[in-house]
């Protein structure tokens, strides 16, 4: 249906769509440095000042690896196991009343697509860097 240049552009575009939200996600983070301990506090996260480098390496790495496309497949499944404790954790919809639950249910699913995406993102087979014998 597509040949191999429209194939890895649209991986580009795929690629960059899903990076944007862990370095938006990012910048929240380090803007709000203090407040994301006292979130993740909140949520009983322990050590939350030593937690949050963890995440914020892990959303900075991903979020390169894909955008760049070095080590895409394992940054992938990467981010998508960084975000099923992350979406239990801090969108527990079920735990919710009246708007709070809509607004998590919502955050959680768009949280299940993304870990969607990633997954069929490490799935699919990469083109950009093979040789154009092996493309044809």
């Amino acid at each position: 249906m597509f040949n191999t240049n429209q194939q890895n552009n649209l991986q580009l575009i795929a690629r960059i769509l899903l990076s944007s939200i862990f370095l938006v996600s990012l910048l929240g983070k380090i803007t709000g440095f203090e407040g994301t301990i006292q979130y993740m506090s909140a949520k009983g996260i322990p050590l939350p000042s030593l937690l949050i480098w963890g995440a914020i390496a892990a959303e900075l790495a991903g979020a390169l690896a894909l955008l760049t496309g070095y080590k895409m497949k394992e940054a992938g499944l990467l981010l998508a196991l960084y975000l099923v404790p992350t979406s239990l954790i801090f969108h527990n919809f079920w735990a919710m009343e009246g708007q709070q639950f809509q607004m998590q249910l919502i955050s959680f699913m768009k949280n299940v697509s993304i870990i969607g995406g990633l997954l069929l993102l490490t799935s699919t087979q990469s083109n950009q860097h093979k040789s154009t014998t092996e493309q044809q």
